[in-house]
């Protein structure tokens, strides 16, 4: 079974979770073209790396951000989008 850990549960099964997106900056809709719109909606990185991605925990209602290796599927770090994790600097 995967278990995902949620920021404010612990770890949880996998079922609980939601894929929410990519975090993502939007561009402001009326400052940009319609190319630069086109390419926010449809284009996403495809390289192997370290996502930061959207996750809803559906027993407790709680979203927040996982940072997931794409090419093993494992989940580096989860945390609540308003406090950040400390880095290691």
């Amino acid at each position: 079974m995967k278990i995902i850990e949620c920021p404010i549960n612990g770890p949880r099964p996998a079922q609980e979770f939601a894929y929410g997106g990519a975090v993502r900056e939007m561009p402001d809709p009326d400052a940009v073209g319609d190319a630069q719109w086109a390419d926010h909606v449809f284009n996403r990185p495809g390289e192997p790396g370290i996502r930061r991605e959207w996750w809803y925990h559906i027993a407790s209602g709680t979203w927040f951000v996982a940072e997931r290796a794409v090419v093993t599927d494992e989940f580096v770090r989860t945390y609540l989008y308003e406090r950040p994790p400390a880095t290691d600097e």
